[in-house]
């Protein structure tokens, strides 16, 4: 149970910390190889992909921690319960929108594993990248469930969830 939980906590954060440490390593590393007139070939693919995969979950960790570009001020002016029905609805409108991306992001992923595409420099599957949306679409819904139930915690209780009190 604890591992879950861990997961639940740190899963997105986890990989995108990682990511953000192998592209700096690696554009480090490429950028002193230059200084001697030498260079990686394959450092800016892999970079590239990489900020791919952490655009994708990137999404799910904004959710989770219930941050993104909107206007906060009117909807928090409101009392709490209508506050989280707001919020809920939202989340609703964004869970289908997502559900709509996945179908979509499988449908590009299956295309990619029929073509049999190589990337150029590193010669890897590119449906290892092509399949970064619909990860990230996947995770986005769990997290939007997750917010769901908490904004109907609220709406319900009328009390707020422990696990992210700043939620609503």
């Amino acid at each position: 149970m604890k591992a879950l939980k861990w997961l639940d906590d740190n899963f997105e954060e986890t990989i995108l910390i990682v990511l953000l440490i192998i592209i700096t390593t690696v554009m480090s590393v490429q950028i002193v190889l230059r200084l001697f007139n030498s260079a990686l070939t394959w450092s800016e693919e892999l970079v590239r992909f990489l900020f791919v995969w952490s655009g994708f979950l990137s999404i799910s960790y904004c959710f989770k921690k219930q941050i993104s570009i909107k206007i906060e001020q009117i909807v928090a002016m409101f009392p709490k319960k209508v506050n989280a029905g707001v919020k809920l609805l939202e989340k609703v409108i964004l869970l289908v929108f997502y559900f709509f991306m996945i179908q979509y992001a499988y449908d590009y992923f299956t295309r990619a594993i029929a073509s049999g595409q190589l990337s150029p420099a590193m010669q890897i599957p590119m449906y290892t990248i092509q399949i970064a949306p619909l990860v990230g679409f996947i995770l986005s819904v769990i997290r939007l469930i997750q917010g769901i139930f908490e904004k109907t915690h609220v709406l319900v209780t009328g009390e707020e969830n422990e696990r992210n009190p700043k939620s609503t």
